[in-house]
């Protein structure tokens, strides 16, 4: 499918509201004594999103997150408490407008401060974490982990001095690419450019496994993807991404690379996003994209041109994706890789549809219960919700080299 569809953030602000437009298929009734049973284990696991874009509202709008905003935002204190969300990481999103204009890491460095300003905020409810202990630590004192995780490798600007200064200050994963290549990676959802890493690609591979820096292979090109598998001497993870044997999208991952991430010993955390996801959405955003495109080259930058927009999209009467769908990505990928190696990244806040029951972030307990409904073990449901990505952070704490700081690449950059 073509990189067109993928309507994630460029639509944002006009999908939205077709979440509550939508009618929702009738849920079976809830066995109350499962859901109970699902409550506890919920409650007392450790449940990791692995990925939450939250942080362009607290960068751009100033949101703090105290604030209570259902129907606007996906994400806020008192429903993270709900949804028994026991670790975020904050994504440390560079749209590639900052790439265009040379500012992505004047943007990165300004997420991260609106991170950190959070978290100094909300002391009683949130701390910074940058080991997987720190995140257990966090568990047992009742507070939320905050982590740090870059999404663009852009951010970086061709700098592994840059690279090294982000984890300092607390970032513990880069996805490699956005929606476009790099000048050192390709995209799953652009032309390919460099026919997967270049060889400054590999030394930024190579400089995280140093220096314990998760890569995320979310966003990449397969052929990029399988070039990290065969460099990284630590397991990876794809911090917010799906099954392509289920649903056709370039985001997601097929068969035979979820095998090597399970020969890799990584994790698949699971994107929530409809477009992603569920095949029917995927086709009705894909043939509604030139519509959006010529209502954009109309209109340009007339305020009117988000009405119409809108309008567009209230006629498209896009289906409701039910949570079993999730559950379903879930399960495909336990079949390939096997039940050590998938994890949960829901993209909330930077998706703008989201499934049935899993609406917001205090909906995650639903996930919970569906994966017991079907016969999952409550072992099993732990590794899911949070186990299955610590043993991955830990073992690449552990991988990584314990010698003094040496800069690659003579100057730490990709020029001379």
């Amino acid at each position: 499918m073509s990189a067109g569809m993928t309507l994630t953030r460029l639509l944002a602000a006009f999908l939205f509201i077709l979440v509550t437009s939508s009618p929702i298929p009738a849920a079976e009734p809830r066995d109350e004594a499962l859901w109970q049973r699902a409550l506890a284990l919920h409650r007392s696991a450790i449940v990791v999103d692995g990925h939450n874009d939250i942080t362009g509202a607290m960068t751009d709008d100033g949101y703090d997150l105290a604030t209570p905003s259902a129907g606007k935002h996906h994400t806020d204190l008192p429903r993270l408490r709900e949804g028994g969300v026991s670790a975020l990481f904050f994504a440390i999103y560079v749209d590639n407008k900052f790439v265009t204009n040379n500012a992505a890491t004047r943007r990165a460095l300004a997420v991260i401060d609106a991170t950190h300003r959070q978290i100094e905020r909300h002391p009683n409810d949130l701390v910074l974490c940058k080991t997987a202990a720190e995140i257990r630590a966090a568990k047992q004192s009742g507070r939320i982990a905050a982590l740090l995780g870059a999404e663009n490798g852009a951010a970086i600007e061709d700098s592994l001095a840059t690279l090294r200064t982000f984890y300092r200050l607390g970032m513990r994963y880069l996805t490699l690419t956005h929606m476009q290549a790099t000048t050192w990676a390709d995209a799953s959802t652009a032309p390919p450019q460099h026919d997967g890493l270049t060889d400054f690609g590999k030394s930024v591979v190579r400089e995280m496994n140093r220096l314990g820096m998760m890569v995320d292979v979310s966003h990449v090109a397969d052929k990029t993807m399988s070039d990290v598998l065969d460099l990284t001497t630590a397991p990876i993870i794809a911090s917010h991404s799906s099954a392509r044997a289920l649903s056709p999208h370039p985001r997601n991952i097929p068969d035979d690379l979820l095998k090597r991430i399970a020969t890799n010993g990584g994790v698949v955390m699971v994107n929530f996003y409809p477009g992603y996801i569920d095949p029917r959405t995927a086709i009705i955003l894909e043939q509604l994209q030139p519509e959006i495109d010529a209502i954009r080259k109309q209109w340009r930058d007339n305020p009117a041109r988000s009405k119409a927009e809108r309008r567009k999209l209230m006629e498209s009467k896009l289906p409701v994706t039910p949570l079993s769908v999730v559950i379903d990505h879930i399960e495909h990928i336990i079949k390939v890789a096997g039940i050590d190696h998938v994890g949960l990244g829901s993209d909330f806040d930077g998706i703008s549809i989201v499934p049935a029951d899993l609406r917001d972030v205090s909906m995650f307990p639903n996930v919970t219960y569906e994966l017991l409904k079907r016969g999952h073990s409550e072992t099993d449901v732990r590794q899911i919700l949070g186990e299955n990505f610590l043993r991955v952070f830990t073992e690449v704490e552990r991988r990584a080299t314990a010698k003094a700081e040496q800069v690659s690449g003579g100057a730490g950059s990709k020029g001379p």
